[in-house]
């Protein structure tokens, strides 16, 4: 380790749709980060894909209104994939460049495209330097809604009805008769609801379908599921085994119809029951379905598995998010909290895995 304390680089904000989501989330591990156990490095990446070194400052991370942070200044940095480095490059105006110590481990609190798909972990590994959550295959595969839902299925799991479209399909390919209305147009690589659309009429889908290819140039259509929405967090055990937390149910308040973004994040439109009121046999479901979506996508660290609960107690796996959100109002916190694992005893273990399993 560096000196006495684990040198912990903190990554955040992106190229994403997601990138103000990310700064949010990483304020709050940040915060959690035991000052005499932990040396935070604050590593920002602006909108179009900067890396700066920025101040260790949660305060300044929050939502502020309705307007989420973003990262825009600090001095350039590069982390160099040479696996023999093993440190950050910090590039000051006027001073050159200067060399920081060792980085012990990574936390990438990234969420969506260039982040939680796959890239930055490609990097690290190329680095040699060990970091928090899945891999590259899994981070990709579970970013990917397509192949996710296909790897699923093959393990056995429930997941809904859904088609896809890539770039230069007609629309007139979705078989709305076969999937039903209203139905769930979304990119196939996006997360925090962003470019989704609930359609309920025929004439809608043409701009749904253009919506999603703004952020995706391949699209899901999936068909609506009657159910109450669930979420499960998954951490890696000591022994290498994923473990459950204790489920949650997501309740939609005031004048939204489904959890889209400003529902998420923005109104305070939704209520939570932590753990979920679900009988119990309908729980343990949800908690070995949430092991075995894990295993299934080979993930490592952590994930929260996304559900719709039907009437009958019929449960479906919905997605699931390598990197889910940290913010103070994140499910996968509050789900490992009503488990017996607080907010910095997570982050603690997560560190912790990471530079058990190591880089490579």
């Amino acid at each position: 380790m560096s000196g006495q304390r684990i040198r912990v680089a903190v990554i955040y904000g992106g190229r994403s749709n997601e990138h103000g989501v990310s700064v949010v989330s990483a304020g709050s591990v940040m915060s959690a980060l035991d000052p005499e156990k932990y040396e935070v490095i604050p590593v920002g990446i602006t909108r179009h894909g900067g890396w700066v070194l920025t101040e260790v400052d949660p305060e300044k991370l929050q939502v502020t209104g309705r307007t989420l942070p973003e990262v825009d200044t600090g001095s350039a940095v590069v982390f160099p994939g040479d696996p023999t480095a093993g440190r950050l490059v910090v590039l000051e105006p006027g001073s050159g460049v200067r060399v920081l110590d060792g980085v012990d481990v990574v936390f990438p609190v990234l969420h969506g495209r260039f982040g939680e798909d796959g890239t930055i972990q490609g990097l690290l590994e190329m680095a040699g330097v060990p970091y928090v959550g899945p891999g590259v295959l899994a981070s990709a595969v579970a970013m990917d809604k397509e192949f996710a839902k296909k790897l699923l299925r093959a393990e056995g799991l429930p997941v809904g009805d859904y088609l896809v479209l890539r770039h230069g399909d007609p629309v007139s390919a979705v078989d709305l008769a076969a999937l039903g209305l209203p139905v769930f147009v979304k990119p196939a690589r996006s997360g925090s609801s962003v470019g989704i659309t609930k359609v309920r009429q025929p004439a809608d889908l043409p701009y749904a379908v253009v919506e999603a290819l703004r952020h995706d140039d391949k699209v899901l259509v999936e068909a609506a599921v009657a159910g109450r929405e669930v979420e499960c967090g998954v951490l890696e055990g000591e022994d290498g085994r994923p473990m459950a937390s204790v489920p949650a149910e997501i309740r939609l308040v005031g004048d939204h119809d489904w959890y889209d973004f400003e529902a998420k994040y923005l109104d305070d439109a939704c209520e939570f029951d932590v753990p979920a009121n679900l009988p119990a046999e309908v729980t343990q479901r949800i908690r070995d379905f949430a092991c075995r979506a894990f295993t299934a996508l080979d993930c490592a660290g952590l994930a929260r598995v996304d559900f719709f609960v039907g009437p009958a107690g019929n449960v479906l796996v919905n997605e699931v998010n390598t990197m889910p959100g940290f913010t103070p109002i994140s499910m996968f916190p509050r789900m490992w909290a009503a488990t017996g694992v607080d907010y910095p005893q997570l982050v603690d273990r997560l560190i912790t895995a990471a530079l058990r399993r190591a880089a490579g």
